[in-house]
């Protein structure tokens, strides 16, 4: 995802000078070409995270359009206040960018393990969240904080995810895509989480149980009369994150189905509320959690 992002920067830069990029002295071997192509541009602010958010809302509020780029615990963990009160409270133009969320640092332990940002980002006013789900949602996501004012954050994975889209054409912020109809139940998913649950919805094809999956690319403002759309058609939902479940996307859609008036019934599925301090591969630890595509399907199966 991350050379999606910096794909589509570099062409957004190409044409628009006003797009900035700076970084916490991360990205080395994906942001060679943009610092020598537009050094103007382009800010390694170090690792300093808190002042590379100020800087950031600087240079927007004198026009610019700056994306700030680090791993996901740090760029919204350790400058949130600066998030909250530079940014947001005076609807900045800063564009924040969390790269490897979720358990994309597997190996790294816990301080690298972004599985709290959804619920950090999601909570704060004016804040735009998005979480693609491969390099094509990526592009498109890119574009659209470029595009369009006020504060964004985008909640990348790391690299090598498989693309679920042909083309962007389809995609609209703030409106979930259906990518499967079944009548048995149906599954809410976001962000690198949503191949896995398109390869579970295949799995459990295959038993003759056919479920609607429903990608939920933009977190905020979340596609309401999508959600009760489904809960109206289905009893049984699912919500997948790589995140804990509380306060990501499964608490998301509580929110809405609580108040809709439908009485379906919600499962979540995610990371429970607790630290990781497992160490392994990003597979290795979906499978613990059952976020593989076999644990997500066994899961849906026994609910039924």
């Amino acid at each position: 995802m991350r050379y999606a992002f910096i794909k589509t920067l570099t062409e957004l830069a190409k044409k628009d000078p006003r797009i900035m990029l700076l970084t916490g002295d991360l990205g080395f071997t994906v942001f060679e070409d943009f610092a020598m192509s537009f050094p103007k541009q382009f800010i390694n602010v170090g690792v300093a995270e808190a002042n590379m958010t100020g800087v950031a809302t600087g240079l927007a509020l004198s026009g610019k359009i700056p994306f700030i780029y680090s791993i996901a615990t740090f760029s919204t963990m350790r400058p949130y206040e600066q998030i909250r009160t530079d940014v947001a409270v005076h609807r900045a133009n800063v564009k924040i960018i969390g790269s490897g969320a979720g358990l994309s640092y597997s190996d790294a332990g816990p301080t690298h393990h972004a599985i709290e940002d959804i619920s950090l980002m999601r909570g704060i006013p004016n804040m735009t969240v998005i979480c693609p789900a491969d390099p094509i949602e990526t592009a498109w996501a890119t574009l659209e904080a470029a595009n369009k004012k006020g504060p964004f954050y985008l909640r990348l994975g790391k690299k090598g995810e498989p693309m679920i889209h042909k083309d962007k054409s389809l995609l609209r912020l703030g409106e979930g895509m259906l990518f499967r109809k079944g009548n048995k139940a149906a599954i809410f998913a976001t962000g690198n989480i949503v191949k896995n649950v398109l390869d579970a919805a295949d799995i459990l094809k295959g038993k003759g149980i056919e479920i609607t999956v429903v990608d939920l690319h933009t977190l905020k403002p979340l596609d309401k009369n999508l959600i009760n759309k489904i809960a109206k058609e289905h009893s049984k939902i699912f919500t997948a994150e790589e995140h804990l479940i509380t306060g990501g996307l499964g608490s998301a859609v509580a929110e809405v189905i609580s108040e809709s008036g439908y009485n379906s019934k919600l499962i979540r599925i995610g990371i429970p509320d607790i630290f990781i301090s497992e160490m392994g591969k990003q597979d290795y630890l979906r499978r613990k959690f059952g976020l593989d595509p076999e644990g997500i399907a066994n899961l849906i199966s026994k609910a039924l």
